[in-house]
């Protein structure tokens, strides 16, 4: 599932490279010149993660990431800072508001996409094309295959998404709430119990390899996946 980018930038030059860019790594972008419009895109779904231009029309980028940090539903949305202002004082500022990364510009294209790539993979893995792998239990996610040991689990869409999320957050028990807000997007309104059925659906699958009893039903909370 490709990781979706919100670029907030006023330049229309400077947003067109980012956007060719962006797409050309395979993610989806959605553009804003303004962080009001940036806020409107927000909260009707979000992002995987935000390049925030420091100097904006209206609020500042850095006023709009204060906003972000002081929302409960935001505060952990990565955002990296893309600016003109190079001083170690901007910098230092930018990275004390909750910036995940600063990148002044002119930028390397190439290092941007680098940059990008390196957030999500410690925010949110599961929006990468990263194999990973949990006793044994193997997910491709370029392939969209599951193996273990030879022998290929087959998934549905959904159960595979359930899976890769699981598989790259493990030890960490989810709640039905966060597992709908994380593997269905927080703005698609579906019964809890749902989770249920497709927990169930991704058992099944695994049992013929023996990986079924990975996840974990966490009485009064939720699931976790663990090896243990």
């Amino acid at each position: 599932m490709a990781a979706l980018v919100l670029v907030v930038e006023d330049e229309p030059a400077i947003q067109q490279l980012l956007d060719v860019n962006l797409r050309r790594a395979g993610y989806e972008v959605q553009l804003a010149a303004d962080a009001e419009t940036a806020r409107r895109l927000v909260q009707a779904a979000l992002p995987d993660l935000i390049l925030l231009d420091w100097m904006l029309p209206g609020m500042s980028g850095v006023d709009f990431a204060r906003m972000l940090r002081a929302d409960v539903r935001t505060r952990l949305l990565p955002v990296i800072m893309l600016t003109a202002r190079a001083e170690e004082r901007d910098k230092i500022e930018g990275l004390e508001l909750g910036a995940d990364d600063y990148v002044t510009k002119p930028f390397s294209p190439r290092e941007l996409m680098a940059r990008i790539k390196a957030v999500l993979r410690r925010h949110a893995p599961q929006t990468t094309d990263d194999t990973c792998e949990l006793a044994g239990l193997c997910l491709d996610p370029a392939t969209h295959r599951v193996t273990a040991a030879g022998t290929e689990v087959i998934l549905g869409p959904t159960e595979f998404r359930l899976l890769h999320f699981l598989i790259t957050h493990p030890e960490r028990v989810y709640s039905r709430t966060q597992l709908l807000d994380q593997v269905w997007g927080d703005h698609v309104y579906v019964e809890e119990r749902t989770i249920d059925v497709h927990i169930r659906r991704l058992r099944a699958a695994l049992e013929i390899t023996g990986h079924d009893g990975l996840i974990q039903t966490v009485r009064g909370s939720g699931y976790r996946m663990s090896a243990a």
